[in-house]
């Protein structure tokens, strides 16, 4: 299979209105997992929920987008919600009711060698490195996938600063993970868990990550690699960031390498990179426009559809 997401899951109440919030299945690693299955790639997710109606919906989503969940619903797990506020400039904020790391009860345990075994790339994002069981089996998944030369993906991820309230520590439990992963996604405001904007170009020497992503929003993404800095233009759009965008984005950005092959960092080229960052801007600004999370993640007819539209 091409990928095994680890992480949390949660459930996301986005602003429809005054007074109104819409809820909607989100949580970075399920999402990029569902971003590539509607990419037409073979996707799982291992992560648990809560045995209430809120983790059958979650659990019920993925299978509904062709995810493979591992983990079943549980009655140790709390199903985590977070309510997003929007400010007048559409910069995000956002309540936790719970606490995940603390309320996922992921362990090592659950995450085996065996399954990391059957797919090519391992993904797990820092928000699952909060404190507890799923900071250890995030660890675990990581590390034992590069343990089996897996290609290993990690996303940086701003919202850990809010679940622990101490950046130093977020930073450095980012920075722990580092020396397994291949593939890296860190966006403008989450630089400095990694060391700041002037250590991107040298994390692949600090760490041996071959491919460092800093999304940027609007303005594009650019890239780090062998060396060089490979910039993408944004493509705009009319609509306020929304959750999901990135998650489009690196969900578009894998599923290219999957397309082409690589199991190896080594059979990465500049031209295939550029294709993926151009992939990524397009799937990430689909998903703004249809204002987020986990449904709104664009299909690989869209995706090619708007790719058309841009060469034209």
């Amino acid at each position: 299979m091409d990928i095994l997401s680890v992480g949390e899951m949660v459930i996301d109440f986005l602003p429809g209105g005054p007074g109104i919030y819409i809820r909607k299945p989100g949580g970075a690693p399920a999402n990029v997992a569902v971003a590539m299955s509607r990419l037409g790639r073979n996707a799982a997710f291992c992560g648990c929920a809560g045995d209430d109606d809120f983790g059958r919906f979650l659990l019920d989503t993925l299978r509904q987008n062709g995810v493979l969940p591992l983990l079943k619903l549980t009655k140790e797990a709390i199903t985590t919600m977070a309510f997003v506020s929007l400010n007048e400039y559409g910069e995000r904020s956002f309540t936790f009711a719970r606490k995940p790391g603390a309320d996922m009860f992921l362990t090592a345990g659950q995450v085996e060698a065996a399954d990391i075994s059957r797919f090519r790339i391992v993904h797990a994002g820092s928000c699952s490195l909060s404190r507890g069981s799923a900071a250890e089996a995030t660890v675990y998944a990581l590390k034992e996938a590069a343990r089996q030369r897996k290609l290993v993906s990690f996303d940086v991820n701003y919202r850990d600063l809010l679940w622990d309230g101490d950046r130093a520590a977020a930073a450095k439990a980012v920075q722990s993970v580092l020396p397994y992963v291949d593939l890296l996604k860190v966006s403008d405001d989450e630089t400095d868990m990694v060391g700041g904007e002037e250590a991107l170009p040298l994390l692949r020497e600090r760490y041996g990550i071959s491919v460092v992503v800093e999304t940027l929003g609007r303005d594009g993404a650019r890239c780090f690699f062998d060396g060089k800095m490979l910039l993408c233009p944004g493509i705009p759009s009319d609509a306020m960031d929304t959750t999901g965008a990135g998650d489009a984005f690196w969900g578009s950005f894998l599923s290219t390498f999957c397309e082409a092959g690589v199991t190896d960092p080594i059979m990465l080229s500049e031209n295939l990179i550029f294709s993926a960052m151009k992939r990524g801007c397009a799937a990430g600004a689909l998903c703004v426009k249809q204002k987020g999370a986990m449904e709104s993640l664009p299909t690989s007819e869209a995706l090619n559809n708007c790719l058309k539209e841009l060469s034209q």
